[in-house]
């Protein structure tokens, strides 16, 4: 019998990025059914692997700096020992780590790895159809759907009102241009309750503010910000009548499991390389949000403000 090789697969981050990479997953676990397949990520998103069918292991990248000799050291000692590396993250960190792990059997942007992808328009490439490309390079032919069944489990689900929408209106602090108002926010809030649609808002302990404002022009929204898990959040997404937000991870996860979904874009990021993907999406762009109108978005929502 054919000993099962050692995979090392390497996805570090962010949320959207990383909620996208489920379909390189999905291929690289069916290339490899009897294969011993590993995850190289960091905390944020070792729930969600180690909850997936795709690897039988998580490990951690702490991302040491250069100058903490034993951070690197310890990582070096997780890196080794594999037979072939899927470097689905192809950052400049991530590609030095083709030197650090003894320069295995390589995918991705490491120019003396052995399966480089060296396609010159990778960059103009949607996330999706850039990694798609770089794993046949690597021979992977087959891209099945992801199964999600576990990342739509009722288990987990938070008790809601129904009928309920999903609000994301935060993203990154460092881009708050990608931001639509907190007060458009709010006046879709209140649009909802006409419409007998609970709002409830969704995020990260970082966007407790924004809430906060939301919940003062709204004083009925649900807020979940800062309350749930991504599992939790990919469960209660499964069964919202939409989800409206920011560019950002969650809407991802929204887009993932299938939640029609209106998305919006500035000219900060473009949605023809990073824009989930799913056939309940639309894509709403506008270069400053802050010209982007209710109106407009209610009507993405079959609404007529």
């Amino acid at each position: 019998m054919k000993k099962p090789l050692k995979i090392l697969v390497i996805r570090l981050g962010a949320l959207g990025d990383f909620v996208q990479s489920f379909y390189p997953f999905a291929a690289i676990r069916k290339h490899h059914i009897n294969d011993h397949i590993t995850l190289l990520t960091t905390s944020p998103f070792a729930e969600l692997a180690q909850q997936s069918p795709w690897f039988n292991q998580v490990v951690l990248d702490h991302k040491p700096h250069l100058l903490n000799i034993i951070g690197f050291l310890k990582l070096k000692k997780l890196l080794q020992g594999y037979d072939l590396v899927y470097d689905l993250q192809t950052s400049r960190r991530s590609t030095r780590y083709f030197c650090l792990a003894g320069r295995p059997l390589w995918s991705g942007i490491a120019k003396k790895s052995p399966y480089f992808h060296n396609n010159p328009n990778r960059n103009n490439m949607h996330t999706l159809d850039r990694q798609k490309d770089q794993l046949q390079y690597a021979g992977i032919q087959q891209f099945p759907e992801p199964d999600l069944s576990w990342f739509m489990d009722k288990n987990v689900a938070i008790d809601l009102p129904r009928p309920y929408a999903i609000l994301v209106p935060g993203c990154s602090i460092k881009r708050l241009e990608k931001r639509w108002p907190v007060e458009h926010y709010a006046e879709i809030a209140q649009l909802c309750m006409q419409r007998g649609v609970h709002p409830v808002l969704a995020g990260g302990a970082a966007e407790l503010e924004l809430g906060q404002q939301i919940k003062i022009r709204c004083p009925q929204i649900f807020s979940l910000i800062g309350q749930t898990t991504l599992l939790q959040l990919g469960a209660v997404m499964t069964h919202a009548q939409f989800a409206l937000g920011n560019d950002t991870g969650l809407m991802h996860i929204a887009a993932m499991v299938g939640c029609p979904s209106v998305v919006l874009f500035s000219s900060a990021s473009n949605p023809s390389l990073t824009a989930p993907q799913g056939k309940s999406v639309k894509i709403l762009y506008q270069a400053d949000l802050t010209d982007l109108s209710v109106k407009k978005v209610a009507q993405e929502l079959n609404w007529v403000h």
